[in-house]
């Protein structure tokens, strides 16, 4: 059974990758001191928590706060299990953007009997409005950082080029 995690006030919450571009594994990342959690996510997770937190600031009051200076990765990069879901909600009472994190649990084959499993993990992270400026901005930076994107079909090419759909299966470089 993995370990759920609740954070009331980190100090530290922000998206990175290791690895080079075509072969990076994301993280989801919050530190209360003393404990750092590091979670497992696809580069989807992250752009679309992101574009979400861009949308919902845009609706709340602007922050005087100043966002955190660092939001790189911290080590060790331990992940505690992978994300499979996302649900993020306003706590307006304690002025704090609710972040939940859902491990990612396979499904049981259809027609097959699955054992009885506890219910998924969860990270629920209590973050600033700066902080999540912070983390949309990191996150702009990662998704430039990657591979470069085709113009024609929208995927993302390798160094050699890519089978483009919107060119019938020619390579596209």
């Amino acid at each position: 059974m993995s370990p759920s995690f609740e954070l009331e006030a980190p100090d530290h919450f922000t998206a990175g990758a290791v690895g080079p571009p075509g072969e990076r594994v994301f993280y989801f990342q919050a530190r209360e001191q003393p404990r750092l959690v590091t979670l497992k996510c696809e580069k989807e997770m992250v752009r679309g928590l992101a574009t979400y937190l861009q949308a919902l600031l845009a609706r709340l009051p602007k922050t005087t706060e100043a966002p955190p200076a660092e939001t790189a990765l911290l080590e060790p990069l331990d992940a505690a299990w992978a994300v499979g879901a996302i649900g993020v909600g306003w706590d307006e009472a304690r002025d704090r953007i609710v972040v939940e994190l859902r491990e990612f649990r396979e499904e049981a084959e259809e027609g097959a009997a699955a054992p009885a499993e506890p219910e998924p993990a969860t990270a629920r992270v209590r973050i600033t409005r700066a902080q999540a400026v912070a983390f949309v901005e990191r996150a702009e930076s990662l998704m430039k950082a990657g591979r470069p994107v085709c113009r024609t079909c929208g995927r993302a090419k390798d160094p050699g080029g890519h089978v483009c759909p919107g060119e019938n299966g020619h390579v596209v470089r």
